[in-house]
């Protein structure tokens, strides 16, 4: 009786569930039926995302960002019930389109600052008209490849339209019954995302440091929305949390000190003259290269080894490229996280290399032969304590090559200006000395010009084998001709000329023989990373690029691009009071303490270190949360370390400095964003905690 019983309800579930699955079926049938622009939206939408990711960071088939997207999409679709069949279009083909220009902005700047674009970097546009050249240079076919999408879209529902299929779903749909349907299933889709978060996850996507993580992790569309609402936080940010940042900012420095380094370089140069020279694009592989037998910097080689050279040096830049370069160097602090800091914060009081050399009497100065407006200089400079500004307006626009004013012209009229400025400050009683900044201009991407082709005395980027085909012709390859990586190398040999010349020209006048020379890259030249492995894997007995299975292939993975990003850093005076090669970790922000102990100069809010105090034991922070030691490179995106020496490396050792990298990038972005050397300098040591009225 009981089995005879358990076999009916046994029938009985069977027919239900079949019955269930034939009725959901039906259901999904006639939803694909009456739904198709809707499904056609989400597929077109889909691929168009999933292609951005693809010809940015790669990962076009990765799980998680896809599933995002997709979440994403249908939330964006379900809106469109909530108009009329007929009107629907509108809707989604406004949608489409602004996904599609999302991911051709995207792609673009991938392509040309290996990032993503965000809207903190709107206020810049108008920075980069100078280098649209540069932006032009970059651009591909396939960056408009998204441009299919919205056509195929407007086909697909041209054809409905031929087939009254409008008509024919306005008298079966129930809008705002599919708009709650559809929402619930994106919904859904969109919790099961979230849920496969971990804390590490979350916490990056708050803080927005490594945007190419956030949008292999999260999708680019949730990346675009987190950056919009993390630009307007910013912008809002310093009506808001203020006592909060105050509070951190105290506790870091009353628990870390700025200690008034002494050493055996402290106060050696005090009283001379300081000239920086903003080295534009110029790396450390450079240096004693040689092509042909050619040396591509002979004079930067010359001067390497007559002076204190810093082999293991990196710019800490972030979007603001040069501009971040020059705020670290002056500031000792790191780039905003949000935006660039000579747009969005040139009005904040900073504690800079040319307000403390004012207080000792010196005349401060910067250089630079292309527009004030630049990068928002004209307003940035003066917050950061140049008293003077020689820009494009000072200089007669003789040679232009490139971007704007040849190297060797803007060195020539600069050696006048500082000639009169040396005789004004031996005039006036309240000038002791002067402090400069020259910034170079010829050697900026895109690296072309008609120059570096027609000129006798160009680099030869070709290889030439040294042997001889029948006929008696010496066998040359193309090597780097034609490529960006060779248009660079011929970009850089001509710098590195004027700088000699520049060089020569102080070597011949006695009133530079009490000055430090601050020789810097600002940054890396903006290279794919394939240009740059191509370079490295090049076979000169093949004139070809190696394979992946040659024995000496060099695997250019993103932690090998991030170590090649060096860029020198050289200390020089005529009088060879500096000397030596140093290898020590070193970052941008540790040139203020540096050199400060040199010249009798203290910042207290300085985030860098004096590096013959930390030596080896220095930390190099990256805006991204990467860093750098004697010992390791630690990826932050993927949680990855490389490690250099043969020590072991435990994972406390990997956490502090985690931890240090953080506070260091949050503390410095407190600074900038809420004004606190200025509003709350005054509490470190008095134990205040709340804001002075």
């Amino acid at each position: 009786m009981i089995v005879r019983e358990l076999n009916m309800a046994k029938k009985k579930f069977n027919i239900d569930l079949k019955q269930v699955i034939v009725t959901n079926f039906k259901k999904f049938v006639d939803f694909l039926k009456y739904n198709r622009q809707f499904f056609c939206f989400i597929i077109l939408c889909l691929i168009s995302t999933t292609l951005c990711r693809h010809y940015t960071i790669g990962n076009m088939w990765h799980f998680y960002p896809m599933f995002f997207d997709a979440a994403v999409i249908i939330l964006l679709g379900s809106l469109a019930y909530l108009f009329k069949p007929k009107k629907q279009f509108i809707y989604f083909i406004s949608v489409m389109l602004v996904i599609t220009v999302m991911n051709i902005i995207n792609t673009v700047y991938y392509a040309f600052f290996t990032d993503f674009a965000s809207f903190g970097l709107l206020a810049t546009m108008g920075q980069t008209a100078e280098v649209s050249d540069a932006v032009f240079e970059k651009l591909k076919l396939y960056h408009f490849i998204y441009v299919l999408m919205p056509i195929i879209f407007i086909i697909v529902n041209r054809i409905l339209v031929s087939k009254d299929y409008f008509n024919i779903v306005e008298k079966v749909e129930q809008s705002r019954k599919l708009f709650f349907e559809v929402a619930l299933v994106g919904g859904i889709c969109l919790c099961l995302n979230i849920s496969t978060l971990t804390g590490k996850d979350i916490s990056r996507f708050s803080k927005q440091w490594n945007r190419e993580y956030i949008v292999d992790r999260f999708g680019i569309i949730v990346y675009q929305g987190n950056d919009l609402v993390q630009t307007l936080k910013t912008k809002l940010s310093s009506l808001f949390g203020f006592e909060e940042a105050a509070k951190r900012f105290v506790e870091y420095f009353e628990s870390n000190p700025k200690v008034v380094s002494d050493n055996k370089y402290t106060n050696k140069l005090e009283g001379y003259n300081v000239i920086g020279v903003h080295m534009e694009s110029i790396m450390t592989f450079l240096i004693g290269l040689e092509i042909n037998g050619v040396e591509v910097t002979p004079n930067l080689n010359k001067l390497v080894d007559k002076s204190m050279y810093f082999d293991n040096f990196y710019s800490q830049v972030s979007v603001g490229t040069s501009s971040d370069t020059e705020f670290t160097l002056n500031t000792s602090l790191m780039p905003v996280q949000s935006g660039t800091v000579f747009v969005s914060y040139y009005d904040r009081n900073y504690i800079s290399l040319e307000k403390l050399l004012k207080d000792k009497g010196y005349y401060t100065f910067s250089m630079h032969g292309n527009k004030a407006s630049m990068w928002n200089r004209h307003k940035m400079h003066p917050s950061l304590g140049y008293m003077d500004f020689y820009s494009e307006e000072y200089y007669d626009i003789d040679e232009v090559i490139g971007l704007g004013l040849s190297d060797r012209s803007f060195f020539r009229q600069s050696e006048e200006i500082i000639k009169e400025i040396s005789d004004m400050v031996k005039d006036k009683e309240e000038y002791k000395n002067y402090m400069g900044t020259l910034i170079t201009l010829t050697n900026h991407t895109p690296f072309e010009d008609p120059y570096f082709e027609n000129t006798e005395g160009i680099l030869d980027v070709t290889y030439h084998t040294g042997e001889y085909d029948n006929k008696g012709e010496e066998i040359v390859f193309d090597y780097l001709e034609g490529t960006i990586m060779g248009d660079y190398l011929k970009s850089v040999h001509y710098a590195d000329e004027c700088l000699g010349e520049f060089i020569d020209y102080i070597r011949s006048h006695d009133e530079y023989k009490k000055t430090l020379f601050v020789f810097y890259g600002d940054h890396a030249a903006q290279l794919s990373k394939k240009q740059y492995s191509n370079f490295i894997n090049y076979d000169f007995e093949t004139g070809e690029i190696k394979d992946k299975d040659h024995p000496t292939y060099v695997d250019y993975d993103y932690i090998e691009s991030e170590l090649f990003k060096k860029t020198p850093l050289i200390l020089w005076t005529s009088d060879n009071k500096l000397k030596g090669t140093y290898s020590y970790p070193m970052g941008m922000i540790d040139i203020l303490p540096t050199i400060g102990n040199m010249l009798g100069i203290h910042n207290p809010y300085a985030l860098g270190n004096d590096i013959f105090e930390t030596k080896n034991d220095n930390v190099v922070v990256f805006p991204n949360g990467n860093f750098l030691t004697d010992k390791v490179f630690y990826y932050n995106s993927k949680d990855e370390y490389r490690i250099f020496s043969m020590d072991t490396i435990s994972a406390d050792y990997i956490e502090e400095r985690k931890k240090y990298t953080e506070n260091i990038l949050n503390i410095s972005n407190d600074i900038i964003v809420y004004n606190l050397i200025e509003r709350a300098g005054d509490r470190i040591g008095s134990g205040t905690t709340n804001e002075q009225e």
